[in-house]
């Protein structure tokens, strides 16, 4: 195996033989951009399947650097990372784990005023970010423009995670779960939080993200699906489209 053609069928031959995958869907994998906002104990696992399964481009945006009390958790990091921007040292890490795609960091905290410049040419949006503010931002954003978010939260030994599919009328958005931010935001450092609640939602999210680009399974869109890590229970609750919420107001 000499050209690049048959090194990557032998690299996705896993996923290829897959009677709902298939060569197409693995085009259509290569063809997908995904966006991950924030790199910690969410989007590194997500970061890293993505990367993996052959998402052809891959932007990550994050403005904090590694910290030791990261890493329990931040799987994309080392000892070796420490004081160095993250959205930088995951770049690299996930080229040493897929050479054949392209990743774009974005060393930078999003924000109102270049949340359009950074995030219009992406169609999905990871939204792994540790506060409602940003959250919110996203979901206002992503509706405004029709794409697609998936977004996930985790605190202690919980997790929660959305998809909101704004190309569908029926999609809710995150403020007809939680119309305003409470004015508070839980953190990590204040609560505590077990990694490997981290790993189940950062890799569920990814798996989300595969679904709606390959448009198999059934979508997550329209429900909140809440994980317990210790009782291993997996709740899907029903999330109804609001006629009337405060999307946009972010914006």
């Amino acid at each position: 195996m000499n050209s690049k053609y048959d090194k990557n069928l032998e690299r996705y031959s896993r996923q290829i033989i897959l009677k709902k995958f298939g060569v197409l869907g693995q085009n259509k994998l290569k063809k997908s951009n995904v966006m991950i906002v924030g790199a910690g104990g969410l989007g590194s696992p997500a970061a890293i399947y993505l990367a993996g399964m052959g998402i052809g481009e891959i932007g990550i945006i994050d403005n904090d650097k590694v910290q030791i009390s990261n890493i329990h958790r931040q799987i994309l990091f080392d000892e070796t990372d420490i004081k160095k921007n993250k959205a930088k040292i995951a770049k690299t890490k996930l080229k040493n784990i897929n050479s054949f795609i392209k990743i774009n960091s974005y060393s930078k905290r999003l924000n109102k005023k270049n949340i359009t410049n950074i995030l219009k040419n992406y169609k999905l949006i990871l939204d792994s970010s540790d506060n409602f503010k940003t959250k919110l931002l996203l979901s206002d954003f992503c509706k405004k423009n029709k794409k697609i978010l998936i977004t996930g939260a985790v605190s202690k030994f919980n997790g929660h995670i959305f998809t909101f599919n704004f190309n569908k009328k029926n999609s809710p958005c995150l403020r007809c779960f939680m119309p305003q931010s409470p004015g508070f935001d839980t953190s990590c450092e204040a609560e505590g939080v077990i990694s490997t609640i981290c790993g189940i939602v950062g890799s569920s999210m990814a798996n989300e993200a595969m679904k709606e680009i390959l448009n198999i399974g059934d979508s997550l869109c329209g429900n909140v699906l809440i994980i317990d890590a210790l009782s291993m229970e997996f709740k899907k609750v029903k999330l109804n489209k609001k006629n009337k919420c405060n999307a946009n107001s972010c914006l």
